[in-house]
């Protein structure tokens, strides 16, 4: 089962947040019309376990996870020959050689901030590009650290890291709307303006308004609300707007003329009247007591 489209009508939280919430498995494979940072070939893959990324590589076959050890000099020659014939693909190459004591969690978690963190921020600098999501793959065991990252939190780093906001300018919340909280404290640590925001998680007070009293710019609320919302914490909703009477009741109701319940009501009106109610009696059912 294989999940495209394009970058310009489904945005990459858009689809990380889908990929959390069903706790997805597969991998997540994005084209590039020109050459990026983290798509020199024109692609690139995230691997995708259960929700959480635990490879970006450009390389689908080869991840460069080996190459990274080799470049710090971590293992010599005759060790990683020794490992290319010895490693079992049952577990990622990373929890393999912190269990040998090989390499350290400090090594290992270098190698994650290289190998995931980094390109998951250059993900969010993509203007456009197209994207397939398949659940029928292998992990790349050779290629994977042991660590990973949720597809939400990626959202919360990504979107912290952007600064080119115009590919996302539509998916912005709506300044005259709320944000209504939906699960208790966030787990995510929130920096000082999300936490700020975080505050107004009523559903009673607009973007807008939030802007105004933390004297920011709207648009610097609309973009902490959206982070806010890819990782699943609030969502939006409209406000009701109460708009004021044009005039007020005693300037519009006026008293009855005296004079108008002293009139005669005429016997046409009267006979109109019957004709009227007894022609209705005819079509309406009848009903047993």
């Amino acid at each position: 089962m294989c999940i495209t489209g394009s970058l310009t009508d489904f945005s990459l939280p858009e689809i990380f947040r889908l990929l959390g919430k069903g706790h997805h498995t597969g991998v997540l494979t994005v084209n590039t019309d020109v050459p990026t940072a983290v798509t020199p070939n024109g692609v690139c893959y995230v691997w995708v376990y259960r929700g959480r990324i635990v490879a970006i590589d450009s390389q689908l076959e080869h991840p460069g996870l080996v190459k990274l050890i080799a470049q710090r000099q971590w293992l010599d020659r005759s060790q990683l020959a020794q490992l290319r014939e010895s490693f079992s693909q049952k577990q990622p190459l990373g929890s393999e050689l912190q269990k040998q004591g090989r390499l350290t969690l400090q090594q290992i978690k270098w190698l994650f901030q290289i190998q995931v963190l980094r390109p998951t921020c250059a993900l969010f600098q993509l203007k456009a590009g197209r994207f397939k999501f398949s659940h029928e793959v292998k992990l790349p065991m050779s290629g994977m650290t042991g660590l990973s990252l949720s597809t939400l939190g990626a959202n919360l780093l990504g979107l912290r890291s952007l600064n080119d906001w115009n590919a996302l300018g539509d998916k912005l919340p709506d300044a005259n709307a709320g944000l209504l909280s939906i699960k208790g404290y966030p787990r995510y640590p929130l920096n000082a303006l999300e936490s700020q925001v975080w505050e107004y998680t009523s559903g009673t007070v607009s973007l807008r308004e939030i802007a105004k009293q933390l004297r920011l710019s709207v648009k610097t609320v609309q973009q902490i609300a959206f982070r806010l919302m890819a990782v699943g914490l609030v969502e939006e909703i409209p406000l009701v707007i109460h708009a004021p009477c044009p005039e007020s009741v005693d300037a519009i109701a006026t008293p009855l003329h005296p004079e108008a319940t002293d009139q005669p009501v005429s016997h046409s009106f009267l006979h109109n009247l019957m004709g009227f109610l007894a022609d209705k009696s005819k079509h309406l059912p009848l009903r047993a007591a």
